[in-house]
């Protein structure tokens, strides 16, 4: 009976949005699900061990590009939202949602530490039924591993103490057109009862809910669709360099392909790949195979290649640099973009700052532009400063390097007062210079309309 009863209290909570609910986490993932479920009229207290920002959030101060100062202080001035440190609280929440980082150690294997602490934190407070839904990005059985057999062992009883969900993140932080709310929630539950209590949540905040068979299917759905994003990345980066070689550009052949409307979607050369997903996933899921000696070579393959394709700019950057009688050594070199993709300030895993190390140790004098990053840490944890600007005094340096394409960013001004520039992101995509070298960019001809058409 105590089952029913837990139950049946849980979705009546839900009916009558009297809910409150934990957001473990307030990054990327964790502050745009907080806010969308105070939108739908849900108490919501975030959890986050970083005190800076639980201090920033608690004056009504987002860190999220995505979410405004306005969104979080009438969060707050509503009290529909609260801030802390302090997981205690956790005994007085109905739900709590798991947005905590997963990173690779330096071995390249899953680093779950965060996951382990905020079990052992669950575990102590837990005095009411509680759904625990994690959305961090881990390996397949992670969810039962840590968390399930924890509160088993500690005599918590599914289904009556706890409810145990995985609902994988799907944040592409920047994308206007698709954000936590349009973006169909995967979720699997340990059973039916706590997919059931998932499904009914989700569906009251998101527009799309898919339940699958198991927290496994979902835990490697989430894997699934990043491996697929790195192999298909790291093939085209190859192709890249195969049309070089060729004398081909890879630019075009991408466009002439992708006119053919079935069976085929374009993927782009670039510096590497960056962001919390495509660098780690596919190695927390190469990771996992070993255990059952199932050795992925595509992941292998894609992964070195991706990885290496910062050496690969800073090639190009050479052959920038023997057209001037220079080398590397001393070379002023501006590197035009840090953050990992398109006007976000998000540095995690950016090529950009594998090709600053790489340049570092070279002995290249070398400055960084983004508009929306205004320092970042290298490998020894020095803050390196960036010009924070849309333009500079580009004739001073020997070379300039397009690592991410930002829109707010002078092209005309660096087309027209560079001495070479390394077009990593083909924004000149209709100019032909001598002083441009592009990833895959083909034979190079006579300089012919220099103005970059917006």
């Amino acid at each position: 009976m105590q089952k029913i009863r837990s139950i049946d209290l849980m979705m009546e909570k839900i009916h009558i949005k009297k809910m409150t609910v934990g957001v473990i986490g307030l990054g990327y993932v964790g502050l745009p699900l907080a806010m969308e479920l105070v939108e739908a009229g849900y108490k919501v207290v975030g959890i986050d061990i970083d005190s800076q920002k639980i201090n920033s959030l608690s004056e009504g101060k987002s860190h999220i590009l995505d979410i405004t100062d306005s969104q979080v202080n009438n969060a707050i001035q509503s009290e529909q939202f609260q801030v802390t440190s302090d997981f205690q609280v956790l005994g007085d929440l109905d739900v709590v949602s798991i947005c905590v980082p997963t990173p690779l150690n330096k071995n390249q294997e899953p680093d779950i530490s965060y996951l382990t602490y905020t079990a052992e934190k669950i575990e102590r407070y837990l005095d009411n039924p509680l759904l625990i839904i994690l959305e961090s990005t881990t390996y397949p059985g992670s969810t039962r591993e840590i968390f399930a057999e924890r509160l088993n062992q500690a005599g918590k009883h599914m289904d009556e103490d706890y409810f145990l969900c995985f609902s994988p993140e799907r944040v592409d932080p920047g994308n206007s057109k698709f954000q936590t709310k349009s973006i169909p929630k995967v979720i699997g539950g340990l059973t039916p009862a706590s997919a059931q209590l998932a499904e009914k949540l989700y569906a009251s905040v998101l527009d799309e809910v898919v339940v699958v068979s198991s927290l496994e299917t979902a835990e490697m759905s989430k894997l699934l669709e990043n491996t697929f994003r790195s192999i298909n990345i790291a093939f085209v980066n190859e192709m890249a360099l195969m049309c070089e070689r060729m004398g081909l550009d890879i630019w075009e052949t991408i466009d002439a392909a992708a006119t053919k409307p079935f069976g085929f979607m374009p993927f782009y050369p670039g510096p590497g790949v960056g962001g919390h997903c495509i660098p780690l996933d596919p190695m927390y899921l190469h990771w996992k195979g070993k255990q059952s000696k199932f050795f992925n070579k595509f992941i292998e393959t894609a992964q070195e290649i991706n990885m290496n394709m910062p050496y690969r700019v800073v090639d190009k950057i050479q052959d920038a640099l023997n057209i001037q009688g220079k080398s590397l050594n001393e070379a002023k070199v501006l590197l035009v973009g840090v953050a990992y993709k398109s006007d976000i300030n998000d540095v995690r895993e950016s090529p950009a700052l594998d090709v600053y190390e790489i340049l570092k140790e070279r002995g290249t004098v070398i400055s960084v532009l983004d508009p929306f990053v205004p320092s970042f840490k290298d490998r020894d944890d020095q803050v390196v400063p960036v010009i924070q600007s849309q333009s500079c005094a580009f004739e001073q340096y020997d070379c300039v390097v397009i690592l991410t394409k930002h829109t707010k960013l002078d092209y005309n001004g660096l087309l027209e007062s560079s001495k070479a520039i390394v077009d990593m992101q083909h924004v000149y995509k209709d100019i032909q210079a001598n002083h441009i070298y592009r990833i895959g960019g083909g034979v190079l001809h006579e300089p012919t309309n220099l103005t970059l058409t917006t």
